[in-house]
């Protein structure tokens, strides 16, 4: 079970450096694409690119279950995709780096989630979460000339994304173990892809071509391929060995890996506010998830 444990943290991590660096691809897409565009592109990508592994890896006995996969994969799907679109909306306005750190603080809003489910939450995690709204002010929150406050849009919509990546974490981690990992993937990818291009068919038909597809092929193909069809996929079954909150402040870590590749590839630079702010959010990720107090956690019975 250790063995299984370690495991499931490397793939977590792994998830992680392809997310973080994913942020880099999603807004060099952009270039070319609308938002729900370059999603479409990149989800439809994700889960054709699955589609060949059906023929190798075969079911176990009731991880099938027609109903129970349709509704469990429609249900992932669209909350990926107002995940996914808020995020990718979010980053026309707001930098990679950015959008990493706000996207990573869903590990604060994973275990809050639970206490809808009846799990009791500790007080380290209250402190981790001031920590990183603290932080967040200090990254997001500028002051101007007049004294006055102002907030990036984007930020603002990335911050929305965030709240459904914690939906997904919690979602994934009951799906995970009831239902086959693989077309649980692709169903709520299609799903996800779906939606996108029928937001995008109406509201981004210029951009929308297959020119516009071709010149993003670079960014579409590592979004779809690492980011959707790899990362997406290990994230389902590296979660049926690692419980939600413990999968968040693993998979969090695509905001240092954002930092990193906004700074190497994009040429972003933090002001000292905003790694000030960074700083503060990565330390409320980990306070969040320490016993800080070594006492043993209540588990709530499921209803």
């Amino acid at each position: 079970m250790e063995t299984r444990n370690i495991r499931a943290d490397l793939t977590l991590l792994l998830v992680a450096a392809i997310w973080g660096l994913a942020f880099v691809a999603q807004r060099l897409g952009m270039d070319h694409l609308g938002p729900f565009g370059f999603n479409g592109c990149r989800f439809l990508l994700g889960a054709v690119s699955l589609l060949p592994l059906l023929l190798i890896f075969r079911p176990k006995a009731g991880a099938t279950e027609p109903r129970a996969m349709l509704r469990g994969g429609i249900t992932a799907g669209m909350i990926l995709f107002l995940g996914a679109s808020l995020q990718q909306a979010g980053l026309l306005w707001t930098t990679a780096g950015n959008a990493g750190f706000i996207t990573g603080l869903y590990i604060i809003i994973v275990p809050l989630l639970g206490l809808l489910l009846g799990h009791i939450t500790r007080l380290n995690t209250w402190l981790g979460g001031l920590l990183a709204v603290v932080g967040l002010y200090f990254l997001t929150i500028e002051t101007d000339s007049d004294a006055s406050f102002t907030i990036n849009s984007g930020d603002l919509l990335v911050l929305g994304s965030a709240l459904f990546w914690a939906a997904h974490v919690v979602v994934i981690g009951r799906l995970a173990s009831q239902l086959d990992n693989l077309r649980l993937a692709i169903i709520q990818f299609f799903v996800c892809a779906l939606l996108s291009f029928i937001v995008a068919l109406v509201f981004e038909q210029d951009s929308l071509t297959l020119s516009n597809i071709t010149l993003a092929w670079q960014p579409i193909a590592y979004a779809g391929l690492l980011s959707v069809g790899v990362a997406y996929t290990l994230q389902v079954v590296a979660q049926r060995h690692a419980p939600a909150s413990h999968a968040a402040i693993i998979m969090s870590l695509e905001a240092v890996f954002a930092a990193i590749g906004g700074w190497w590839l994009l040429e972003e630079a933090f002001s000292n506010r905003a790694l000030i702010g960074c700083t503060l959010m990565l330390a409320g990720m980990i306070v969040s998830q320490l016993n800080l107090f070594r006492r043993k956690q209540l588990i709530a019975t499921n209803g």
